[in-house]
């Protein structure tokens, strides 16, 4: 059955929840209509979590402990890896995580109680390491301020990954933290071609908008860095120089790449979307994220599924190297600050006189 390009949207469909007991097949038995809406209404509901900081000892991720106010994600990328994580809740990795959108309204309050514990020890937290913590839906709820708040107030390191301009709202509070060496920010950049950037992450800043935002976070003191991510064989991998390129010049001063990875539900979902924005490059594509995978579409082997294998994963290292080094990135290894952290005085019960 052929695709629906549902505007604003990166998925074209809502594949069934890998933990589902009943699968539905579509079947075009020629008396079919395309029953799907024109447009997909955003629905939010509230998580009700007791704790907020996930852990984890992935050897390839830099940061041990995360917070993310959100679950699913607006934006839409069609290659997000969280995706497969709307399985657990019942929903699908499809249209359902773009648009079933679920907010962890108690952040901050859990947040502080966890960073009161007794044996918590400080150590920078990851913000943005599964979905957006910038997506659309923060202009209303602040939920990413408010626990930026919390941590500028506990003088706790932050390192942030976005796609989103939004973020330029919370430079008050970045600049203040970064003259404490307690912030950095990472501006996700898959593409600066905007026709390519519509459909593959819809409703995210466009790619010129991020140029802009990363000139005003550094010209802020905000150590800021561009993560060339994901890097799509064929389709964008052509753009990695000039990407690079333009984020020097914009103002930052590191840069990281991770290939396009494809986990469970979407590697079907970036097929869909491939052959239908892209069907003549579609099994080019396919083609050389095999020759970096082992023959497959992914591998999830620690060490290999962040920048796969074989000549032409080794090519785009090579290449990504040489272009850092033009460009004097990578120069300092920024390690953030965590001797600065203490509880607040209005946390601290106060001794009685008498």
């Amino acid at each position: 059955m052929k695709s629906v390009v549902l505007k604003g949207r990166g998925a074209s469909s809502n594949p069934d929840c890998r933990y589902q007991l009943d699968v539905r097949d579509s079947v075009d038995d020629e008396w079919y209509f395309d029953q799907t809406a024109d447009k997909i209404k955003t629905t939010v509901t509230r998580d009700s979590s007791k704790t907020i900081i996930t852990k984890n000892n992935s050897p390839d991720v830099p940061f041990t402990n995360s917070v993310n106010p959100y679950r699913g994600c607006e934006h839409g990328c069609i290659y997000c890896f969280a995706r497969p994580t709307h399985a657990y809740l019942d929903l699908s990795p499809g249209l359902d995580f773009e648009s079933k959108l679920i907010i962890k309204p108690d952040a901050p309050k859990l947040l502080e109680k966890a960073l009161r514990a007794k044996n918590y020890q400080c150590q920078p937290l990851a913000l943005g390491s599964n979905t957006d913590p910038y997506q659309p839906i923060e202009r209303e709820y602040k939920l990413t301020r408010q626990v930026l708040e919390v941590l500028a107030e506990f003088k706790h390191p932050v390192a942030i990954i976005t796609k989103s301009s939004l973020i330029e709202r919370d430079i008050d509070i970045l600049s203040e933290m970064a003259k404490l060496n307690l912030a950095e920010v990472m501006v996700s950049v898959a593409t600066l071609d905007k026709d390519i950037a519509r459909t593959l992450e819809p409703r995210a800043s466009s790619p010129s908008r991020r140029l802009k935002t990363i000139e005003r976070l550094a010209a802020a003191n905000i150590p800021t860095g561009v993560l060339v991510a994901p890097m799509i064989p064929v389709l964008t991998d052509p753009e990695l120089e000039n990407i690079v390129k333009r984020c020097a010049e914009a103002g930052v001063k590191k840069a990281g790449y991770i290939l396009l990875r494809l986990p469970l539900e979407v590697a079907p979902l970036f097929e869909e979307w491939l052959q239908t924005h892209y069907p003549l490059k579609a099994e080019h594509v396919l083609t050389r994220i095999r020759d970096t995978r082992a023959g497959q579409l992914y591998n999830s082997e620690f060490g290999s599924r962040m920048r796969g294998e074989g000549p032409f994963a080794a090519i785009i290292g090579r290449r990504f190297d040489k272009v850092c080094r033009g460009a004097q990135l990578n120069t300092e290894r920024l390690t953030l600050d965590t001797d600065h952290f203490r509880i607040p005085e209005r946390f601290v019960p106060q001794m009685e006189l008498f």
